[in-house]
């Protein structure tokens, strides 16, 4: 029986199937975890053949012997994982630590946590990337904000999502940057691109071969919501486009890519960019060798008529799926911002929409700063229809 261990299984709260599906593949399934096992979920528990919990998940000697304990009592671990952005780079160490070869290690951590190091392995493809600059001086940095053009873009090197990005649109909001910029970190500055988050999702076999493709489309930026406290859409897409589908494979095969669930993204060009190319040409923003956040596999379920949870776990146990992908559709996300005076009411939007409907519920305040404080997840037939769920649920009260 293989082993696997599984870090952080409770949260987001959703990554609980990604267990279940590995245990009834037959799988050894080891949780490490910070949350008290009495206060996880019952289907968690459930899903786990083995909880360990530690005192603080950002304690790596604790962490480390928890691994180690879990080695001692059940046999060498053939696999560990988090499926978690945060915890990237924590789990290369700990393969590394303890060999265990199924995933990246320490040394691959650079070329796909480092923004600036992901644009090599971009432009091996062909796929253009934003000229950047990495922050250093004031004057250096207005100096390329000079060459390419206000506005530029700000945010750390080694970065989580949209956390302390900023949008510098002139020379006294780039003097602000530097007063608020954060002490001992590394920054990459970037020219603007004008263009709509379109994303591959896919499940890579060990080959480096595609078992299940998708995407979806970000029309707002992350940054903006972030920052500005507004609402928040995306969409999972009906059909892949044919050039996002090319571009993703051409992805994986330059960061040589194995083994994962993988969330690639690229701007598409609302207009012309000298330099990047023509409006609706796919220019490269950055990779995430892990599945796109939040909700975002069960969206991806709901819009293929498929279980990526177990399409992901079989890959593990077997690497290949007989999981049927079934009917296509549109499925939408909108997260509403508390305190803003929409239009229509959640009774509204239910009598409505009910019947689109597939989750309502709160998000979790650590998520809210990009996702909103009221989620609603939709299936639609066709994008008209989506445009106008969106169009009733965010309008408000001029």
């Amino acid at each position: 029986m293989k082993n696997f261990i599984f870090i952080s299984p409770n949260f987001p709260t959703n990554y609980w199937q990604f267990c279940r599906e590995l245990k009834k593949n037959g799988l050894n399934v080891l949780g490490i975890g910070d949350q008290p096992y009495d206060e996880l979920s019952n289907e968690l528990k459930d899903s786990l053949n083995e909880y360990y919990k530690v005192s603080n998940l950002e304690n790596s000697d604790e962490v480390y012997r928890a691994v180690a304990f879990l080695t001692y009592k059940h046999g060498r671990i053939d696999w560990l994982e988090s499926n978690n952005e945060y915890w990237l780079e924590r789990d290369a160490k700990l393969r590394t630590d303890f060999n265990i070869t199924s995933g990246f290690q320490e040394k691959d951590i650079p070329r796909i946590k480092f923004k600036s190091k992901m644009k090599e392995y971009y432009q091996q493809t062909g796929i253009p990337v934003a000229r950047y600059h990495m922050v250093d001086t004031l004057e250096s940095c207005l100096a390329f904000a000079e060459k390419v053009h206000y506005p530029v873009v700000a945010k750390p090197d080694n970065g989580v999502g949209a956390s302390h990005t900023f949008k510098i649109e002139n020379e006294e909001q780039m003097k602000q940057f530097f007063d608020v910029k954060w002490p001992n970190t590394i920054y990459i500055m970037e020219e603007y691109v004008n263009g709509e988050v379109n994303s591959y999702d896919a499940i890579i076999d060990s080959n480096g071969e595609p078992m299940f493709e998708t995407g979806n489309v970000t029309p707002m930026s992350i940054m903006d919501i972030v920052n500005h406290s507004d609402n928040s859409i995306f969409y999972i897409l009906k059909n892949l486009p044919d050039d996002t589908r090319a571009a993703g494979r051409a992805t994986v095969k330059s960061f040589g890519v194995k083994s994962r669930f993988v969330h690639f993204e690229f701007f598409r060009l609302l207009k012309d960019q000298e330099g990047l190319g023509k409006k609706g040409d796919l220019v490269a923003l950055e990779v995430n060798m892990r599945p796109s956040g939040g909700v975002t596999p069960d969206m991806i379920d709901f819009a293929h008529s498929t279980d990526v949870y177990k399409i992901w776990a079989d890959m593990i146990a077997f690497d290949r799926s007989t999981m049927p992908v079934g009917k296509h559709a549109y499925c939408a996300f909108a997260g509403r911002r508390d305190g803003k005076d929409f239009i229509m009411g959640h009774e509204d939007i239910m009598a409505k929409y009910g019947n689109n409907m597939k989750m309502v519920e709160r998000i979790p305040d650590v998520l809210s700063g990009a996702m909103g404080n009221q989620m609603y997840v939709a299936v639609f037939s066709s994008q008209k229809e989506m445009d106008e769920f969106y169009n009733d649920i965010l309008k408000c009260n001029e």
